[in-house]
């Protein structure tokens, strides 16, 4: 499995509650772009419309050897899932009020470009400086504990 995008910020931002794996539509030319590895996820969500769960804001940057074969580098991609997924999909963002948020994006065995889509619910301001105190404290005794 080789990563080709990685969203550091989502965990950061976002309490994680559950994750899918979802394939993903690409163009030709889109996918020679993300196997170079020229993927960002960072402004990236997903919701779900008429029963299908499309991404917006992945930017997916121009095969150079493309020409007049290259599409958008932001045009909204849809996600595949199964059909009892999408459905529980729908129950945690219209009743809990959750949100679809894409972790990393990386090539499978097969050589298929897949997304790891979470179920995430949003921090707090003060939730994310007691992260950040909990991983400095974790830090300062990992340093004590090796001298």
């Amino acid at each position: 499995m080789k990563i080709v995008a990685n969203n550091k910020k989502a965990r950061h931002d976002y309490f994680i509650e559950e994750s899918y794996e979802a394939g993903i539509v690409l163009t030709g030319t889109e996918i020679k772009s993300v196997r170079q590895g020229k993927v960002s996820i960072k402004e990236s969500y997903a919701r779900i419309e008429r029963e299908e769960i499309i991404i917006y804001g992945m930017n997916i940057s121009p095969y150079e050897q493309g020409n007049r074969f290259n599409t958008d580098p932001l045009r909204p991609k849809k996600l595949l899932l199964h059909k009892r997924e999408i459905r529980k999909l729908i129950g945690y963002t219209t009743l809990k009020g959750l949100t679809l948020v894409p972790l990393r994006m990386y090539i499978n065995d097969r050589g298929k470009a897949k997304v790891e889509l979470a179920v995430a619910k949003g921090k707090k301001e003060y939730d994310k400086r007691h992260d950040i105190a909990k991983r400095d404290a974790d830090r300062r005794m990992q340093q004590a504990m090796r001298k």
